[in-house]
């Protein structure tokens, strides 16, 4: 019996949530969807779905079964484009990012690309944390500061840029720091990171803030910041529009941090495979523009 029955109309099943809109992927029957996923099931010796007259749902043992069957099949084809392709992106690509900078800037380039990869399906995953890229089978993820697994190439793409700023009306009320020592006498608006960090005479110097407020949201720490609230530091992705009209003002110029690469990230053994490797080649080419742009 051939090993692979089965499998790959469970999978079209399982992400569609039908067998019908799964032979609509796959350009087969249902009556075969239904047949080959019975088979399976009996091979199995398990239930993998719950059906009902117009959806599947996967059970417990179908959910475990799921993971493992996508990453067989995306493993073979992979294995088939390496020595079949001739260069065209295509296949599934699975992409990870934080939210902030996928919705801006990663998404939008993306969209591109799949735009111009018509044989090229992607699902996007936007989250703030760190996703295992092998267990979770993803082909991408771009990541901003250190890196330091071994198990993965990284390829830098764009840095980003830090600003510490507040809104005048603040800082005409409170002063204005001259050294990051000085913060320690103002209202400090915190995100997601405990640490700010600042390059002082060549060193890194890092800084763990007290503040008012402390909210794991970029854009909630921008609003404060435009409220008059207290001093910020942003990727100036967020502040850059409103340090060029004013309505926010640059602090601790001097002491300005270090830029922090932003990272393609990506599994060793997909690193050939062209749907990444044009891509990555694409965000190298875009993504600096962009941040700059705002």
């Amino acid at each position: 019996m051939d090993g692979w029955a089965g499998i790959d109309e469970f999978v079209a099943a399982a992400l569609a949530g039908s067998f019908s809109a799964a032979a609509g992927r796959l350009g087969c029957s249902v009556t075969h969807i239904s047949r080959s996923v019975a088979r399976l099931e009996k091979r199995l010796d398990a239930r993998l779905f719950h059906r009902t007259t117009r959806r599947v749902t996967l059970t417990d043992t179908g959910q475990t079964f799921l993971r493992q069957a996508e990453r067989l099949v995306a493993e073979r084809d992979e294995a088939i484009a390496s020595v079949t392709s001739t260069g065209e992106p295509q296949g599934a690509l699975r992409i990870t990012c934080s939210t902030a900078m996928g919705e801006l800037f990663i998404a939008p380039i993306v969209n591109r690309y799949a735009a111009l990869h018509p044989r090229l399906s992607v699902t996007m995953e936007l989250t703030n944390r760190l996703v295992d890229l092998i267990a979770d089978n993803f082909d991408l993820a771009i990541r901003t500061g250190a890196m330091a697994d071994s198990q993965l190439i990284r390829t830098r793409i764009a840095s980003r840029s830090f600003s510490s700023c507040a809104a005048p009306v603040y800082l005409d009320r409170r002063g204005r720091p001259r050294t990051p020592e000085d913060l320690a006498g103002q209202d400090c608006l915190l995100g997601s990171t405990s640490t700010w960090h600042f390059s002082v005479d060549g060193r890194d110097v890092i800084y763990r803030p007290r503040g008012r407020l402390r909210v794991n949201s970029g854009r909630a720490v921008l609003d404060a910041a435009l409220q008059g609230m207290g001093i910020c530091q942003l990727p100036e992705f967020y502040v850059l529009p409103y340090l060029r009209t004013g309505a926010l003002e640059p602090v601790l110029e001097d002491s300005r941090p270090r830029d922090e690469p932003i990272w393609a990230v990506y599994p060793q053994r997909r690193h050939l495979l062209p749907k990444v490797t044009a891509l990555v080649a694409m965000l190298r080419r875009e993504l600096p523009k962009a941040l700059i742009a705002g």
